[in-house]
């Protein structure tokens, strides 16, 4: 099957290609050079923007909390039904939508592969079903350690780094992950005995390790094993003022390795005013501008309701009280992590969340590369990911953003910076937030662009000045070359791939990791194990192999 985009103006930010006119074609799935080959499927664009098909680097779309949050939260589900038609599928949902409904409001925004951030080992079995469920997008995961027993124990006894590494391998490979992930780095684990926070430099109560040195053993690992992604980092005192502080001094302590900090916005909030909170933004983008190892995605608020879901338990516990509506789960998943969900409504007359809101733009404007920002709303936490559109147009329209800014809690506006930054995002800026930079960081190299051997995951928007109308929907979007977005509109349901890491490791660490399994989990450690016939209904996944350190 040949198939052809004519006469678009092709925005690849991963070539050096800015709104240049040419045409796009695609054989059997794949990016080729253009031909004078006869296409078995021509589309004419009549000048309309052409981008690789986007990619979200962090988003909650798959797992247990997430489960747990479709349950919570039924009247999502009321108020947000599935639209009726060839392609509906069960449930709906904005804040939390089913598997369906997630994978086709992605793909109407022209998304065309997302990364679940969290995933427990414990749990990771049932992620994979439930992303196996998504149509229309490329999945994969990010494996939740540094809260694990099995880890903190190790370093509590001074074990070598190589151990820690085969251990790290193996469960990427038994999960069949893409990444890890820290959530407050030993501060889940310190929940346990009854601990309520964790900062940097203090001891887990029972195996009297910090964070600080979680965090840099498993970023040691990660770089030694290869692994393409920077340890995925949701750090310490989420939500808490005064956090910039330990935010910076997280940055300091990486010496110059590579690290990601994700949902930055929860992590910038400072102590300065009589209310005690005000925003570190302009700190903290002052020392990620200074320092090219760290990369952040955003998780920027957005105004109405969502919930929260997180295995930030000590957050989730601290926040319980301010439910909306009024309830809450918390719950330990099989001794292996948390799990707190609260439902949440952010208001733009609150002076905590209008804030919050401007903490996020700042961070957005502040930081200088486009490569080393993403743009997330830290689905559904900050709020939904349907919501980008609007983030988009607040980033691109300096007096649209302001006139935003205008309506807000008064004193909220008084407390930042925001209507003085002058700072406009363009068009192949926000393909390189989307699409390009996601790409390089995750190591996938065929995807985020649009050259010969890149695959067919092509999104056709036309052109408005209103850049919110312009991302809402998508005038044509391609899965592996076919048709599935058509103006705006699911026109066919394809099954994705899921994407997993290979790294190589010393299998002798299998022997202790067996007997840890039979003492203390309950479960035979080949069971833990997930086979590739189990993924995607038998098709398998698609492997990355780490290759050596970045």
């Amino acid at each position: 099957m040949r198939l052809r985009l004519k006469g678009g103006r092709v925005l690849d930010p991963a070539n050096g290609e800015v709104a240049v006119a040419r045409d796009v074609e695609i054989l059997d799935g794949r990016i080729v050079a253009a031909t004078n080959e006869t296409a078995d499927q021509e589309y004419a664009l009549n000048g309309d923007i052409v981008m690789a098909g986007g990619i979200d680097l962090h988003s909650h779309i798959a797992g247990g909390k997430m489960n747990l949050a479709r349950l919570l939260m039924q009247e999502d589900r009321r108020a947000y039904p599935e639209l009726r038609g060839a392609f509906c599928g069960c449930g709906g949902g904005r804040a939390v939508p089913t598997a369906h409904a997630t994978g086709c409001r992605y793909a109407e925004l022209g998304y065309t592969t997302v990364f679940e951030p969290a995933m427990l080992g414990a749990n990771a079995r049932g992620a994979h079903l439930e992303m196996a469920d998504i149509p229309n997008l490329d999945t994969g995961a990010y494996l939740v350690l540094g809260n694990d027993d099995y880890i903190l124990r190790l370093m509590a006894a001074g074990a070598p780094q190589a151990q820690i590494n085969a251990y790290v391998g193996w469960m990427i490979e038994a999960t069949q992950a893409f990444a890890i992930k820290i959530v407050n780095p030993g501060g889940i684990n310190a929940f346990k005995f009854n601990a309520r926070k964790l900062d940097l430099d203090e001891a887990n109560p029972y195996y009297e390790v910090t964070p600080r040195q979680v965090l840099l053993t498993l970023i040691r690992a990660v770089t030694e094993l290869g692994v393409p992604h920077p340890i995925h980092l949701h750090g310490c005192n989420l939500g808490v003022p005064g956090n910039d502080d330990t935010t910076l001094a997280t940055i300091l302590a990486t010496e110059g390795r590579r690290l990601h900090l994700t949902h930055l916005q929860f992590h910038s909030y400072g102590t300065e005013g009589d209310r005690k909170f005000s925003s570190g933004a302009a700190r903290i983008a002052e020392l990620v501008n200074a320092n090219p190892n760290i990369s952040v995605d955003v998780g920027q608020v957005m105004f109405g309701q969502t919930v929260t879901a997180s295995a930030d338990y000590m957050s989730q516990y601290r926040n319980r009280g301010m439910a909306s509506p009024k309830k809450s789960i918390g719950m330990d998943i099989e001794l292996d992590a948390a799990c707190g969900v609260v439902p949440f409504e952010y208001r733009d007359k609150s002076f905590v969340n209008a804030l919050q809101w401007a903490i996020g733009l700042e961070l957005f404007l502040l930081v200088e590369d486009p490569w080393r920002i993403f743009l997330t709303t830290d689905h559904p936490n900050g709020g939904p990911f349907t919501t980008y559109p609007h983030l988009i147009r607040l980033l691109m329209d300096r007096d649209f953003r302001n006139a935003q800014l205008a309506t807000l809690n008064k004193v909220a506006q008084q407390h930042t910076m925001l209507a003085e930054i002058t700072r406009e995002y363009s068009l192949e800026e926000i393909a390189i937030l989307t699409r390009a930079a996601p790409a390089r960081i995750l190591g996938l190299t065929d995807k985020g662009h649009l050259a010969p051997g890149g695959v067919g995951d092509v999104v056709v928007y036309k052109e408005d000045a209103d850049r919110e109308a312009m991302f809402s929907k998508a005038r044509y979007v391609f899965k592996n070359g076919r048709l599935i977005v058509k103006e705006g509109e699911i026109v066919d349901l394809v099954a994705g791939t899921t994407h997993v890491l290979r790294p190589d490791f010393d299998r002798s660490v299998e022997a202790d990791i067996t007997r840890w399994f039979d003492d203390a989990v309950g479960l035979k450690a080949k069971h833990f194990r997930i086979s590739d016939g189990e993924l995607r209904g038998g098709a398998g996944p698609t492997i990355l192999k780490c290759v050596g350190a970045p």
